[in-house]
């Protein structure tokens, strides 16, 4: 197929954290409000005067300093991150906003903190730690609310005088929702045998939906979604759709090895992904916004640290119903090394899906830089090609 207009620009947005966009951010005079989880309600990170900015590392190599002060069996996004942090890799910050999404995240920012590693000739700058819902009850919308009030809302408007009303709310969803239905309008073209748009593409665009501020990339998402319209896929047929689902994916260098064995990755439902964080939030007016987008995002989470069994089990009816949708032969459940919420999902979830749904499944774990162990992945992906293709023959079908 053609390249896309604007995937150098957005490939290019993706080498650093503190990129291009994220300048002009706070050169248009926004607060930069730096967070590190899912289950964060990005609307409320992206009101009036403020932008959102995910924390990712790019690249990264030695994670030597911050194993120092975290040990080798935490996670590598939380090495990773405290890494490039310690480097001065976030120092546009204006304030962290963080989760107790999982304990290594947390210990993560809590270096961060302890170091002084931002903000310090901002005498604005704050750290907030919220705990958020383990169930999708009630009550669990009410503590997210309580969350999001005590530890975003009020700190932005103490702190940088944030209009935190609920007509700004109101607001900040409609534009959120607005970047939403671009990237879902965007997803739809990998639908169907001969797709406009490969995985990669997709997850270069949905990827730098977090990680810049989001209001600076909605004309160049307008601008892809129009020239997809009109752009001619490939005759080539890919040897495997796979679904990939799992922890966060922050190289896009992962989905291009996979793409490179011929496996289309037509659906994505990891932390960050467009499933489901690029799901559009609905308000009515007899309700305040801030308890609707909290119960938006307390019902729809997907993420490992929700224990009811309605959720421990819907996740995987999730994952079976987008692979349905989007056609996939296999799924590939991955998880960054030393996981422990994922490292759980994944051996239940693809146990279940195989079992119960049916599906090939290859389960992995890899490490944050995917160039790091990328021979044995692309071996096992190869593999896992190759499985697909059989298993259609067996069934009297094309490889």
């Amino acid at each position: 197929m053609r390249d896309l207009k604007h995937l150098l620009y957005f490939e290019n947005l993706l080498q650093e954290a503190n990129n291009a966009l994220v300048a002009q951010a706070k050169a248009d005079g926004r607060v930069c409000i730096a967070y590190t989880c899912e289950n964060v309600p990005e609307p409320l990170l992206n009101l009036a005067g403020t932008c959102s900015v995910r924390l990712f590392a790019p690249h990264t190599g030695s994670m030597d300093i911050a194993t120092y002060y975290m040990t080798n069996l935490l996670c590598e996004p939380s090495r990773a991150l405290l890494e490039r942090a310690i480097e001065g890799g976030y120092s546009f910050a204006d304030c962290v906003i963080t989760p107790d999404g999982c304990t290594m995240l947390n210990r993560a920012v809590e270096n961060m903190e302890l170091l002084e590693t931002m903000g310090k000739d901002n005498p604005k700058f704050f750290h907030e730690y919220m705990e958020i819902a383990f169930k999708n009850t009630e009550s669990d919308v009410a503590l997210s609310v309580l969350q999001c009030q005590n530890h975003i809302l009020t700190p932005l408007q103490k702190n940088y005088g944030i209009d935190v009303s609920d007509e700004a709310i109101r607001k900040a969803v409609a534009e959120h929702n607005r970047l939403c239905e671009l990237i879902r309008a965007i997803g739809d073209f990998r639908k169907g045998d001969q797709p406009r748009i490969t995985g990669y593409e997709f997850h270069v665009l949905c990827l730098a939906t977090y990680v810049c501020p989001a209001y600076l990339v909605l004309d160049k998402l307008e601008a892809t979604l129009k020239e997809l319209k009109t752009r001619k896929p490939d005759d080539k047929p890919w040897r495997a759709r796979v679904l990939l689902v799992g922890s966060e994916v922050d190289d896009s260098g992962l989905v291009k090895l996979i793409e490179e064995q011929g496996a289309f990755v037509c659906c994505d439902r990891f932390c960050f992904g467009s499933y489901p964080g690029r799901v559009p939030i609905q308000l009515n007016d007899q309700e305040d916004a801030l308890t609707q987008v909290c119960r938006h995002y307390v019902q729809n989470c997907q993420c490992p640290r929700m224990m009811n069994q309605e959720k421990v089990y819907g996740r995987k009816q999730y994952v079976a119903e987008l692979a349905k949708e989007y056609g996939a032969d296999g799924i590939i459940y991955e998880q960054v090394k030393f996981c422990d919420p994922w490292a759980y999902e994944r051996t239940l979830g693809a146990a279940m899906l195989e079992q119960d749904y049916g599906y090939p499944v290859l389960s992995v774990d890899r490490p944050y830089n995917i160039a790091a162990s990328a021979g044995q992945m692309r071996t096992r992906v190869q593999a896992f090609v190759e499985s697909i293709e059989i298993k259609k023959i067996q069934r009297g079908g094309k490889a």
